[in-house]
């Protein structure tokens, strides 16, 4: 039976934020997406999860999305703060434990989620996490072309056009296979990036948040639960050879490289990535690879 998706306002440490989710069987699963993107970035992946029966939750971080913004002040703090509420509203009143998925600075939040010994997680699934090495995605969108002319005119640009701009370096950055990027996904990512000011706004909370995305701003050697560490070995934003700090702290930590993947496997590999989740969901570090 495929279970429906519910879209609905939620309160997460004091954020108001929109929230997708799925009732369903098996451990709760939380969501968390990357810098500029959204909880819509999982919708592939909630098709998929909903004909499973499983039950997710997947929210807009603070300052993205239809989320509040951010508070002054350092960035990773304030999302370790939401994302425990996001865990603790999934576990529920009987504190069920919870998986924790995130790609890109979702990722990170989520590693830094499975640093503490307060929540009730029972593993973690980073894909492609920023911070592990020197990250180099915002270099790489300042120095693209077409953004670098919408961050710098004066001149009013119309919506449909500022939205096929960023539409057109979204494709190059996160897909493998740029001229292969479904329109729909291209859509539902630019629907929250309509105007230069959006641009600029984005342009601010990344040199904001570049700081904070260091090796020494995780104590990996703390994590205790499962880990399932995805990357796309055609990642164009994070190198997958950041891999090696978690793996080498995390020796019981699985890590499987998605061939022909760039930066989101959920959206350009849905059912491989999928059928990850779902087999760590039923075995823990003992998942099958089906990369």
């Amino acid at each position: 039976m495929r279970e429906p998706l519910f879209e609905h306002r939620l309160e997460l440490a004091g954020y108001a934020t929109r929230a997708l989710e799925l009732e369903g069987e098996g451990p709760p699963l939380v969501l968390l997406h990357g810098y500029a993107d959204s909880a819509d970035t999982w919708r592939l992946v909630f098709e998929r999860l909903g004909r499973e029966g499983r039950a997710a939750l997947a929210v807009d971080l603070p300052g993205f999305g239809k989320a509040d913004d951010l508070e002054k002040g350092p960035m990773l703090p304030q999302y370790d703060r939401f994302a425990a509420a996001a865990v603790a509203h999934a576990a529920g009143e009987r504190g069920r434990p919870v998986v924790l998925a995130g790609n890109s600075l979702g990722g990170c939040i989520a590693l830094r989620a499975a640093q503490r010994d307060d929540l009730p997680l029972d593993g973690i699934v980073p894909v492609a996490p920023a911070g592990l090495d020197m990250p180099a995605w915002f270099q790489i969108i300042q120095r693209d072309v077409v953004m670098r002319a919408l961050l710098t005119t004066r001149a009013p640009v119309p919506s449909p056009v500022v939205r096929r701009s960023v539409g057109e370096v979204y494709k190059r950055l996160v897909f493998s296979r740029p001229g292969e990027a479904p329109g729909e996904l291209v859509a539902m990512f630019t629907s929250h990036h309509p105007s230069t000011g959006a641009v600029k706004r984005l342009r601010d909370l990344g040199a904001r948040l570049l700081p904070e995305l260091t090796l020494e701003g995780f104590e990996l050697e703390r994590i205790e639960v499962p880990v399932l560490l995805v990357w796309g070995d055609r990642d164009r934003m994070v190198s997958h050879e950041g891999a090696r700090h978690v793996l080498g702290a995390v020796p019981e930590a699985r890590y499987v490289e998605l061939e022909g993947c760039g930066h989101c496997p959920q959206l350009e590999e849905p059912d491989r990535f999928t059928e990850l989740l779902v087999d760590f969901l039923e075995h823990g570090v003992q998942a099958k690879d089906v990369a």
